[in-house]
């Protein structure tokens, strides 16, 4: 992880973001992080991304986690899959 100026990243983004590529980049404001700048390799990539901050997506593994816990369901270890 590496943290940089606000200043420094608008006046050369494009480095950043191939940086951003291989490890996340803090964006500071006055020397405190003001942000984060994530880089994709890959569309799969973006993809996961979302996927992993996808409210409904997040609510739906929830539900199904509690559903486990009562009871409910079969676990994917238990289907020899």
């Amino acid at each position: 992880m590496k943290k940089v100026a606000l200043s420094e990243v608008k006046d050369a983004l494009s480095k950043y973001l191939r940086l951003a590529e291989k490890e996340e980049v803090i964006i500071t404001r006055h020397g405190k992080p003001a942000g984060i700048l994530i880089g994709f390799k890959s569309e799969d990539d973006w993809f996961d991304y979302r996927l992993e901050n996808d409210p409904r997506f997040l609510r739906r593994v929830e539900a199904a986690r509690q559903s486990l816990r009562a009871g409910r369901g079969i676990r994917l270890e238990e289907t020899g899959n």
